[in-house]
């Protein structure tokens, strides 16, 4: 694998231009110094890659390592006495991300929890919002929605007796085209009216990049009485989110992209308050209040909030690097790395265009409203994914989604305006290579 350095080797004028820009546009960035917290990959040369793959895997906090390396020495020293006793006790480790999480997700700390995985979560919150009866049992889903909601979503249909090709509504973009519409959205709720059930939707779209009105969405849910449930795997620590205000009725989410907690991290949930005591549940002892969960009393006591749908005790090895991570958005603010994401995928979705013209389509929204820090390219002619592979032998970690999408994220907690010019200057070189 050649260094980026030695891929833009040839020092053209309007590259140099380019650079220097950025370069200046780095050391104004407020939020700059963030990006010496996390550790970057390397190539064999030594040279950090480019790393525009937050989207899939966020990369490590420097803190995290100490993180987990705490937790083990606790272990060590206490054994089961870490419950109560290690430096930051296991007992209430997932209620400790709670406030951290909830700012996030614009939610109150009582309606969030660091929980599990985001299918399982999925499959727990669907078993108490999805109540198929009367003719409601219809979910609604994105066509080509990420195949675990599909799956989770199919499976509870099934799970009740019915039938998943008549209940699983898939709303598929108009043809040749790649986004949905809002108002596509809303027609097809009020199309489905009442055998509709749950609405089932992200907050981003991981292949194409589009962010969707959360609150649009839930009012049109609940205007035909229809729960609105959300993934937000890729728009949590990506774009703003108030879930509390746009009345989401529950949410889910990893933490190994944007959050930046690990591969495998410990998951995430969210619940609207006023469902909270008033669902049936699946339960488990750690979703018991505290003051007596270890009684072992045989009857369920619910914790207060969203707290009582954890089932069992907090993986603490994979939630420690969560904690490592939520600091740094407290840290830079939401509002400067919003700032910050919005500048950088402006600049690289310009820069596609001038350096790679009629060659690429731009998949992802235009408008930055409509659209976190990711781009989807597609690449004309079919060359898609050689184009990919050449990024990938000079330094550029980059994502492949078939059939023909290349995905770019320059994350704002550790990517740089120089990143985004070399990578757009990369994508021109590969297109003449390819």
């Amino acid at each position: 694998m050649g260094s980026v350095r030695q891929a833009a080797s040839s020092r053209q004028p309007r590259f140099e231009q380019l650079l220097e820009a950025a370069r200046e546009r780095d050391r104004a960035d407020p939020v700059a110094d963030f990006r010496a917290r996390f550790a970057l990959p390397r190539g064999p040369d030594g040279v950090p890659l480019l790393y525009l793959c937050g989207h899939s895997l966020g990369l490590a906090p420097l803190a995290a390592r100490a993180m987990v390396e705490a937790q083990i020495d606790d272990w060590e020293r206490l054994g089961v006495l870490g419950h109560e006793h290690a430096h930051t006790p296991w007992i209430d480790y997932a209620e400790q991300l709670q406030e951290p999480l909830a700012q996030l997700a614009g939610a109150r700390a009582t309606e969030v929890i660091a929980m599990n995985s985001l299918t399982v979560n999925l499959h727990l919150l669907l078993a108490s919002f999805y109540r198929p009866a009367g003719g409601r049992g219809a979910i609604l889903v994105e066509s080509g929605a990420f195949s675990s909601d599909r799956h989770a979503a199919a499976t509870q249909i099934a799970w009740h007796g019915l039938d998943p090709a008549r209940e699983l509504i898939e709303l598929a973009p108009a043809p040749g085209e790649d986004l949905i519409s809002p108002e596509a959205i809303e027609a097809a709720i009020a199309q489905q009216g009442e055998r509709l059930a749950v609405v089932l939707w992200p907050g981003v779209q991981y292949r194409t990049g589009q962010c969707f009105d959360l609150a649009r969405i839930a009012r049109a849910a609940h205007a035909v009485g229809a729960v609105a449930g959300f993934d937000l795997a890729h728009a949590i620590g990506n774009v703003p989110l108030s879930l509390h205000a746009d009345a989401a009725d529950f949410a889910v989410w990893c933490s190994y992209k944007y959050l930046n907690a690990g591969p495998g991290a410990i998951g995430g949930a969210f619940v609207h308050e006023r469902h909270h005591g008033r669902l049936p549940q699946l339960a488990g002892w750690w979703g018991h209040a505290q003051a007596t969960r270890f009684q072992l009393q045989p009857q369920f006591a619910p914790a207060a909030g969203t707290a009582a749908f954890a089932l069992s005790n907090p993986p603490v090895l994979s939630s420690a690097p969560l904690r490592a991570s939520l600091p740094l958005f407290a840290a830079a603010g939401l509002t400067a790395l919003r700032a910050k994401s919005v500048a950088l995928t402006g600049s690289l979705e310009s820069l596609v265009r001038e350096l790679c013209g009629e060659h690429i389509a731009v998949v992802t929204p235009a408008d930055p409203a409509q659209r976190g820090c990711q781009l989807s390219l597609r690449v004309h002619g079919g060359r898609g994914r050689a184009v990919f592979d050449v990024l990938g032998e000079r330094g550029l970690v980059g994502d492949w989604r078939e059939p023909d999408i290349i995905r770019l994220a320059p994350a704002p907690l550790y990517s740089r305006h120089e990143d985004v010019v070399r990578t757009a200057w990369l994508l021109g070189e590969a297109l003449q290579s390819a």
